[in-house]
């Protein structure tokens, strides 16, 4: 059974935990803009001072793939279609280098300026983590859930949640911090080059 976390709410992984699915999920508001509604997650990898030690550090839909497979995207859903989960990371705890110490968990809305949509018009925005036995694992078990309940009626990038490490011990952290400016925005304020 998975727990169900609130907003600032903190929580130690299982330390046994060698691989975990990261399921981002969410629906659309009844939108009439002519426009699809893509939205993306990303993975920010950070070092001690919060911020990215390189570029390739941020992992999203045109980079699916972060230090060698110790995080991974598996592909961009470009509609958030259907039910379950929109879009999928994969972590590996022990490919993840001791110089990264968080990771930051973003989603954030494609061309928003030019469609004209926030993250107003979205609603049932959840992430979940689950823990994977094997590489083969596409399920996993539950672990814990995070539902997105905020209005954001006006932001364009969330930092939906962290997972960071404390004295050798990976936490989770439900953020769910707000961000005008879509992807360059939040991509700034980690330190990426854009």
């Amino acid at each position: 059974m998975a727990i169900n976390l609130q907003k600032g709410q903190r929580v130690s992984l299982d330390n046994t935990m060698r691989l975990a699915l990261v399921g981002l999920g969410w629906d659309t508001n009844r939108y009439d803009g002519g426009f699809d509604f893509d939205l993306d997650a990303s993975v920010f990898l950070l070092g001690e001072n919060g911020k990215l030690l390189r570029d390739e550090d941020f992992v999203f839909y045109n980079n699916l793939n972060g230090r060698n497979g110790a995080v991974v995207h598996t592909g961009d859903n470009l509609t958030g279609d259907g039910d379950g989960d929109d879009e999928v990371i994969i972590i590996n705890f022990e490919k993840l280098p001791a110089e990264i110490k968080k990771l930051a968990i973003c989603v954030t809305i494609h061309d928003t300026e030019a469609r004209r949509q926030n993250f107003g018009q979205v609603s049932n925005a959840y992430i979940r983590i689950a823990k994977l036995e094997d590489e083969f694992d596409t399920v996993g078990e539950p672990v814990l859930k995070f539902d997105l309940e905020e209005e954001f009626s006006i932001e364009t990038a969330l930092v939906v949640a962290e997972v960071y490490n404390r004295n050798g011990e990976w936490k989770f952290n439900a953020v769910a911090a707000g961000y005008q400016g879509g992807l360059e925005a939040i991509c700034r304020s980690f330190g990426a080059n854009v």
